[in-house]
């Protein structure tokens, strides 16, 4: 599945974005809540209400077939609602969600790649996310030169410097 097509995202993906904000609150196998419980709930609501408003930017993945599989998208949230993995005005946080048939194939890497660069491109000196502890994605932020900048209780905020 390498090569896998990725595109913006458009103001049309808003409903994919929820989807894919679901997908990554639910990324233990067998540990599903449903969607209405995620995104009724204000901390994963702000991640995607208003979409595409000025500071957001993200990109889908996409199967051979056009069947969106996969989203990374950045925030930028105030400080008076913040996000997880929130460290500061001025500093994007990312959210990525893939479909569970499509994760450890490369899709969840080459979108998070993308993301990155277009935050550098953008001239931001830092991204940030926030990943429970245990989940299986941490080995992927750690090999793409993510740190741990805080501690929470089972989950963790990593940040990678853009400059």
């Amino acid at each position: 599945m390498p090569g896998v097509p990725i595109r913006a995202a458009v103001r049309s993906d808003g409903a994919f974005l929820a989807d894919m904000t679901v997908e990554a609150a639910n990324w233990r196998a067998g540990g599903a809540r449903p969607r209405h419980e995620v995104l009724s709930s204000p901390d994963h609501r702000r991640y995607i209400a208003g979409w595409q408003r000025p500071g957001d930017a993200g990109f889908v993945a996409e199967s051979p077939t056009g069947e969106a599989v996969g989203a990374a998208w950045y925030r930028m949230l105030p400080r008076d609602e913040p996000g997880f993995g929130w460290i500061g005005t001025g500093v994007p946080e990312l959210i990525i969600g893939v479909r569970p048939v499509w994760r450890s194939h490369g899709t969840g890497r080459a979108l998070l790649q993308r993301l990155v660069d277009h935050a550098r491109g953008e001239g931001y000196a830092r991204i940030s996310l926030s990943v429970e502890r245990d989940n299986f994605a941490v080995s992927l932020y750690r090999s793409e030169g993510f740190a741990v900048v805080r501690r929470g209780i089972g989950r963790d905020v990593m940040v990678k410097r853009l400059r």
